[in-house]
């Protein structure tokens, strides 16, 4: 018989075993309350009202109360006149997560189980997961003592995220970010508001208030934004039948499907399927360096005030759009036939351009820059480019190495982005712009801040004392002029005693051409890389 649920973390194993619970009708009355040395009680009020004295104070108690009595807790319990109604549950506890509250920033296990008195904001929820565990409590069979078991783990949880959350704003944003990366990822299964709300341990009304705050939509939205951008990407990426894809995505009706993509997209979804491939008007904004390893011309290519367009791609008789000025009438004006985004389309509410012609939104990017090509390939029916493309590269990559291992040797190499705001170095081989190219591809070797600060991270900030420890033998710099280029760095004490400053090794780069993923973006970055040290 399953008698434990166990929670296994890291640093050791929590044990909570459910052990009974009992709908309690109390009248008027003032009596002393004791538990037990072993077991913790959890008091939940559905009806009336009292007050509750123990040695560190006293509290009111009524419906929607929560009371969770440690082992060997005792006091003054008093019903009021109208008497009280509640369910008393007692559960064991073993063990203790080890990680601190401190690294955290939330209360710890320890602090959240001495909290005697909460109340639950979602108080109709609550009663549900303790009218469940009450109506099983009677079970013998061993499969439904062990889904008991898992529905007191629903219930606790449930309870402690609630005092969690209370008067926490920043804790119930958290929650709701997890609920928003729920629905990114089971899109396909059905999703309720209550059952989001849920997740969260607050009520419906303000779970959708938090969750429009957060997103810009209300849950029900949401869900049908996520489900029409994948069904878009199924469409773009395979010849299944819209039945299939409907399904696929979330959708049980085909018509409802049918129409729901419509009202969304502007098109059926057989339309949008087709628009792509006779449109030769195409703008993709910050994604043009795929387009031309295609070889195919953008009608359109982005450009930003501050930052000015993509240089390095040469498209000087292509016109600008300038992405922060959500001008849509001037991008009208250029008349794209297709519209392609990556992922930071929010950023610049670049959504809003499906007004203007289909949209389709790359389902990769950044590091998996080869997949993101290879999709440009199969939905503009350019495959074989694209393979071309990617063995060129691998080529180029293999010839730099080989001659890089003959003139760097083992010189440690660093690339930063600096702005008035910030000083930032970009991370190892794993992720970034540049580290899978330098340290990955290229083979050249990380300085030792890399590997202790960012060897898992695109990039991280340093601050002054943390520059002062940038031994890299070779520097490549780049300049961010959206918070201002910050160059007075240069003439900084900090900046002059780095050990490749006073050796004259510090080489500047073109901004867009190296913070950028893309076939001829890593061209770029390896030429730049072989002029200086190959």
């Amino acid at each position: 018989m399953m008698e434990n649920f166990t929670q296994q973390t890291e640093a050791s194993a929590v044990s909570y075993r459910f052990m009974e619970i009992e709908l309690v009708r109390e009248v008027a009355c003032r009596a002393q309350m004791n538990t037990t040395s072993s077991a913790y009680t959890m008091l939940l009020v559905t009806e009336g009202d009292g007050k509750i004295t123990l040695s560190s104070g006293g509290a009111r108690v009524q419906r929607g109360t929560c009371l969770l009595l440690s082992p060997g807790m005792s006091g003054l319990f008093e019903v009021g006149e109208e008497g009280m109604i509640f369910y008393r549950i007692r559960f064991e506890v073993t063990g203790r997560p080890e990680q601190s509250s401190a690294l955290t920033g939330q209360p710890s296990f320890d602090e959240l189980l001495s909290k005697t008195v909460m109340t639950c904001g979602s108080f109709s929820s609550c009663m549900l997961l303790v009218e469940t565990l009450y109506r099983h409590q009677a079970e013998q069979d061993e499969l439904e003592l062990l889904e008991n078991q898992i529905r007191f783990q629903t219930l606790l949880l449930f309870v402690l995220k609630q005092y969690r959350l209370g008067g926490s704003e920043n804790g119930l944003r958290q929650e709701v970010q997890r609920s928003v990366d729920y629905v990114k990822e089971h899109y396909d299964q059905p999703i309720t508001i209550e059952q989001l709300a849920a997740m969260t341990a607050t009520s419906r009304w303000r779970y959708t208030q938090v969750f429009k705050e957060m997103t810009g939509q209300i849950p029900i939205d949401f869900l049908n934004t996520v489900r029409i951008d994948k069904a878009q990407q199924l469409l773009m990426m395979t010849r299944d039948k819209l039945y299939d894809i409907a399904q696929a995505v979330g959708y049980s009706n085909e018509y409802y499907f049918n129409r729901k993509f419509k009202q969304t997209v502007g098109v059926t979804p057989g339309q949008y399927r087709s628009s792509y491939e006779s449109s030769t008007r195409i703008f993709a904004p910050f994604l043009e360096d795929y387009l031309l390893a295609l070889d195919i011309m953008p009608v359109l290519q982005f450009t930003h005030k501050r930052w000015g367009r993509q240089e390095y791609l040469g498209l000087r008789e292509v016109p600008d759009f300038d992405v922060t000025t959500g001008d849509w009438t001037a991008l009208s004006r250029h008349k794209p036939e297709f519209i392609i985004l990556d992922d930071g389309y929010h950023r610049w509410n670049l959504d809003k351009c499906s007004r203007i012609s289909p949209v389709f939104k790359m389902p990769y990017s950044g590091e998996d820059w080869r997949i993101t090509l290879q999709t440009f390939g199969s939905i503009l029916g350019r495959k074989d480019k694209a393979a071309l493309a990617i063995e060129k590269h691998e080529s180029k990559i293999a010839e730099a190495r080989e001659r890089l291992a003959r003139t760097v040797r083992n010189d440690t190499v660093a690339v930063l982005r600096i702005s008035s705001r910030a000083v930032y170095l970009y991370g190892g081989s794993s992720r970034g712009y540049t580290g899978p190219l330098l340290y990955g591809n290229l083979g050249l070797a990380q300085p030792d801040l890399v590997r202790e600060l960012a060897r898992d991270e695109r990039r991280i900030s340093l601050t002054m004392e943390g520059l002062a420890r940038l031994d890299a033998d070779h520097l490549f710099i780049t300049f961010d002029k959206e918070d201002g280029e910050g160059r007075d760095l240069l003439d900084t004490p900090i900046w002059k005693e780095l050990k490749a400053v006073r050796s004259k090794r510090v080489y500047e780069v073109d901004f867009l051409a190296w913070m950028n993923y893309g076939v001829l973006s890593h061209n770029r970055k390896i030429d730049d890389v072989l002029k200086v040290l190959g």
